[in-house]
């Protein structure tokens, strides 16, 4: 003990100390230690937990941007089939309306042409009757003489029929 004396120890206070901090040691393990750690132990759980979350909405928003760029995509497709089935069918109606308006256009000509013949035909026979007129007015001018209708009808219809039938000329 005279060691411990030299030393600067008091024993029975060295063993009182060393008793409080086993006591201390005890207490802190049960009441304090354990629910420190099983706090830490619960959080880290909880951050575990989280970061598993966390994971799981970057899938799931990988997964969504993949669908949403595979839905783009798609729209995309449907789009330019729709765009060229439109210029398909504003063709065929370009055609359709180009073929219509020829038909049209030669139906007009035809009638244009109808209408021509009509009106030179018509052109024709007042032509005849007037040279037939002047023909009559000349001969009788010649003869001196007046004829009846039916003779100078007649001489008409005999000149006419020596006539060509094209434009009078012979």
């Amino acid at each position: 003990m005279q060691v411990l004396e030299t030393l600067g120890l008091n024993l029975p206070g060295f063993l009182w100390h060393g008793a409080n901090f086993l006591v201390l040691v005890f207490l802190l393990s049960r009441f304090l230690y354990r629910p420190v750690v099983q706090m830490l132990d619960e959080r880290a759980a909880r951050v575990k937990e989280s970061m598993e979350r966390a994971e799981f909405v970057r899938q799931e928003a990988e997964r969504a941007e993949e669908q949403r760029t595979a839905l783009m995509a798609q729209a995309r497709r449907d789009l330019e089939e729709l765009r060229t089935q439109a210029e398909r069918q504003l063709e065929a109606y370009r055609s359709q309306r180009r073929q219509e308006i020829e038909a049209e256009i030669q139906r007009m000509v035809g009638r244009a042409e109808a209408d021509l013949s009509a009106r030179q035909e018509q052109m024709m026979a007042e032509l005849r009757a007037q040279v037939a007129a002047l023909a009559v007015a000349a001969a009788e001018r010649v003869i001196r003489q007046r004829m009846d209708g039916e003779l100078q009808r007649r001489l008409v219809e005999e000149f006419l029929a020596e006539q060509p039938a094209g434009n009078g000329a012979r």
